[in-house]
């Protein structure tokens, strides 16, 4: 890494808007992306869930490091080969003032399938064949064959009251109960104010919450989606803190005595999507007209897309080195990741001569589709893309468009080319290789976020066998074995691993970046 003036810190101090004993009062805190709605289940993307943590939590709680902790599952077990025991804490509180129990639980994993929108929160309790009341704190969750993963899988399993929610569980009514602040009664660090869709989330301290109560006595996180403009709002004392300085303002911050900022290393892997179907919408020909095939299902064409990128000048010049070249889907050393697969050479002379003997010597058009406004450098690692295929042959016209955009297109299979970030949340390769790699099977369960229609019966075969492996050693082999696979296939083509900053006005308040970027209030604390 070039820029060594933040690079040491996990946690920094903050200066803070207000004077004197106001400023623990009210923290003010500028995002890049907020929630989709105030309805937890809705949607899986990161932004969504980081403002769901401020006011429900999970059963089971991901740390710093996504290592799996308790939340309100105080211990799980398995008691046989296809059913857990998870034990409940007690003493827990609704927003409201009602108890928490398991019926809470068993109403929240049935109430997922039913409410999820496009980019589905269902792959979080899909192994889920039925729940079992024991007693007020003990449930018995029945999975559909052994399933070593599941806890993992409960680190977005968010608990709403059942008593709250119970006339908002519908896609007709759930947004209107929840946007409402009706139903949006969690067990969280902060309860519910208000919420100004793509504005301010207004929330309030839950004195009475089960970890302690937090520093801030209200809390606004305000939704900046513009980088310059967040930067901006930071330094007219606007707010306190923000997330994703983008490449080009980090070099600035380096001369700004009065920002501090820390890096942290995200889980956050970009990849490119081929789609795989033998009719595709948006590839021609170099000349406008319809090719007779699709020619990302050519492995050949495949490979030399892989060849033609340059993830070294993708790292140090396009994002300025805030991240780390990619050779598969998943950072080094999580479970699954295989240590044996090469990092992909830079070749474009290969990648014109394999075009060539695709029968593609003059190359052929397609249409890039990309976040702009999600990840940090998404936008502008879709630019270098667009730039490095056209150099060989590849003529690419990039679409850097909004999230909410984006992601429905993409639900609705719109894209023949397309790549946003995908997070390895669960620490493991179950979570990323299930929902990306195998075949899109309702059926098992399996491939919910496969929208390039990917097909490998031995991948597909590995993932199902590993899926229900209760030998770590073996469950791991298993998955590396598949993502070996995967990567030779080059469907999915992954490029590099991010790195996120967060920058704040020089003073006194700690805070620990999170692999999974989230910015959380309750863990943002005064220095003394």
């Amino acid at each position: 890494m070039k820029h060594q003036k933040f690079l040491t810190p996990l946690a920094f101090a903050l200066g803070l808007t207000g004077a004197g004993a106001a400023m623990a009062q009210t923290l003010t805190m500028g995002v890049r992306g907020g929630p989709e709605s105030m309805d937890p289940h809705f949607s899986a993307l990161g932004s969504h869930a980081e403002a769901a943590k401020h006011i429900f939590d999970t059963l089971v709680w991901s740390g710093t490091d996504l290592q799996i902790e308790p939340g309100l599952a105080t211990s799980w077990t398995p008691v046989d080969d296809d059913t857990w025991e998870f034990k409940l804490r007690e003493g827990v509180k609704f927003h409201d003032g009602s108890a928490f129990d398991a019926e809470d639980v068993k109403f929240s994993i049935e109430r997922i399938p039913v409410v999820t929108g496009p980019t589905t929160t269902a792959i979080y309790v899909r192994r889920v064949a039925g729940v079992d009341i024991i007693d007020p704190h003990t449930i018995h969750i029945h999975t559909d064959g052994q399933a070593a993963t599941l806890p993992n899988d409960f680190i977005r399993l968010f608990i709403v009251s059942s008593e709250a929610a119970a006339d908002y569980s519908t896609p007709e009514t759930a947004a209107q109960g929840f946007n409402s602040g009706a139903a949006t009664i969690g067990t969280g660090p902060y309860k519910f104010v208000s919420w100004e869709p793509k504005g301010d989330l207004v929330l309030t301290r839950n004195d009475d919450y089960w970890r302690g109560m937090g520093p801030w006595e209200t809390v606004i996180r305000k939704e900046i989606p513009n980088d310059s403009s967040r930067l901006a709002a930071l330094k007219a004392g606007q707010v306190d803190v923000i997330n994703y300085v983008s490449s080009i303002d980090y070099l600035a911050l380096e001369q700004d005595p009065n920002i501090d900022a820390v890096i942290g290393d995200s889980v956050y892997i970009m990849n490119l999507q081929l789609d795989q179907r033998e009719k595709t919408p948006l590839v021609r020909a170099i000349d406008g007209s319809a090719l007779a095939e699709n020619p990302l299902r050519d492995l050949k064409v495949r490979q030399a897309i892989d060849f033609a990128i340059d993830r070294d000048t993708m790292v140090d010049i396009v994002l300025e080195g805030l991240g780390k070249p990619a050779n598969q889907m998943m950072p080094p050393d999580f479970f699954g990741s295989n240590t044996d697969i090469p990092m992909p050479a830079y070749d474009p002379a290969k990648a014109k001569a394999l075009l060539a003997e695709a029968g593609y010597p003059n190359g052929f058009e397609v249409d890039l589709y990309c976040t702009a406004d999600r990840l940090p450098g998404d936008g502008a690692i879709c630019q270098g893309l667009g730039q490095m295929l056209t150099q060989v042959g590849i003529k690419t016209n990039v679409n850097a468009i909004s999230k909410t955009v984006y992601f429905p297109a993409q639900a609705r299979l719109e894209y023949s080319m397309f790549m946003n970030g995908w997070g390895t949340l669960t620490g493991e390769a179950s979570y990323t290789l299930g929902a990306l790699a195998h075949s899109n099977d309702p059926e098992v369960k399996l491939g919910a976020f496969n929208r390039i229609e990917y097909k490998n019966a031995e991948v597909d075969a590995l993932l199902q066998s590993a899926a229900t492996m209760m030998d770590a050693d073996q469950r791991r082999a298993t998955y590396e074995e598949a993502m070996a696979k995967i990567m030779a296939d080059k469907a999915y083509i992954s490029i590099v691993q991010l790195q996120t900053v967060w920058g704040a006005k020089a003073g006194a308040l700690k805070f620990e970046p999170r692999f999974d970027e989230d910015t959380l209030a309750f863990f943002i604390t005064p220095a003394n």
